[in-house]
């Protein structure tokens, strides 16, 4: 090891020189080989913002080291590739923001000019066809007006339609911004529900010991004395109306299969299912001449076992009837 202070002055100055030389020149190395920090905002939708220092020279690279990923529906600016040199701001947005970017641009806002651009995407227009369904109406009759103690049955059930629609939509950056119905058209009509509203009916049954009632007293009557602790059978019957007119019978005698003569309001014509003397409750036609009290009398070719033929006074009574489904409380011996 040779001791400097024993070395000539001379020799001295020039071990300090290169030392000094050596340090100047280690240190450049080092500066050349350093990468420049960058100061990065990263501004997101919800106005959410972030500072970061990076030395990462690309958008894409950036948003990688912080652990950001674009999504489908949204848009970086500067664009991915882009290289970043100093401080900068990085926006991520909505694709459905662009139009609000324009709209501050005509305001005189400062927007940067690429994000500007991107704004003003290609819109594309396209014909499309979509099928709604067009909802039912609910319909109420009520035939027991001012009742308490009523029910309802639903005389028909509700079915949506069906509408075909032609609508010519705008589209920007996979974003629809406007819809204009052109044409429609109709393919299923709506089927409405129709509810009746009607008296409640208390059913009298009886058992061995005891007999019990439900919630309807049925009314009083020759018929419904006949039936007095008979238990019915409960069921909906398509109930239509006929007269003693020929375009009714085929014949103006009025005179039924049982051999009786029918009465208004009273004699009905069921299928085979329900003998001769069967004795049916109506309650939707409790206001009429015999309280709603039938008794099957006559049959009729078109007459099924889920049909009812009301007899009645007139052919335009019996047209005025039309046809209805109406709950019947049936009473066979």
């Amino acid at each position: 090891m040779i001791k400097t202070s024993k070395l000539p002055s001379s020799i001295k100055r020039i071990i300090f020189i290169a030392v000094v030389l050596a340090f100047f020149f280690g240190a450049g190395v080092m500066a050349g080989n350093m990468k420049p920090i960058n100061s990065v905002k990263i501004a997101f939708p919800n106005n959410h913002e972030i500072n970061v220092l990076t030395t990462k020279n690309t958008v894409q690279e950036i948003l990688k080291e912080n652990y950001i990923e674009i999504l489908d529906d949204e848009i970086v600016v500067p664009n991915l590739e882009t290289e970043i040199n100093g401080n900068t701001t990085i926006t991520i947005s909505k694709k459905s923001e662009t139009n609000e970017i324009v709209a501050l641009a005509s305001k005189g806002e400062d927007i940067p000019l690429e994000q500007l651009l991107n704004s003003y995407s290609a819109i594309t227009e396209k014909i499309v066809v979509e099928q709604i369904e067009i909802p039912y109406e609910t319909i109420t009759k009520d035939i027991v007006s001012g009742k308490a103690n009523t029910t309802e049955e639903i005389i028909q059930a509700g079915k949506n339609g069906l509408k075909e629609v032609t609508y010519k939509i705008k589209y920007q950056n996979d974003v629809e911004i406007e819809r204009q119905e052109i044409s429609s058209k109709i393919i299923k009509n709506p089927v409405n529900k129709v509810v009746s509203v009607k008296e409640k009916a208390t059913v009298t049954s009886r058992s061995s010991t005891s007999r019990t009632s439900t919630t309807y007293t049925a009314p009083t009557g020759s018929l419904a004395s006949l039936v007095e602790g008979i238990t019915p059978k409960v069921t909906t019957l398509n109930t239509s109306a006929y007269c003693a007119c020929y375009k009714c019978c085929g014949k103006t005698n009025g005179v039924t299969s049982s051999g009786k003569k029918a009465s208004a309001w009273y004699t009905v014509a069921a299928g085979s299912a329900y003998p001769i003397g069967t004795v049916i409750y109506i309650p939707a036609l409790s206001g009429k001449a015999n309280g709603g009290w039938f008794i099957v009398q006559d049959r009729g070719g078109a007459i099924g076992n889920n049909k009812l033929d009301i007899f009645v006074g007139s052919h335009s009574e019996a047209l005025q009837f039309g046809r209805q489904n109406l709950q019947c409380y049936i009473y066979m011996f």
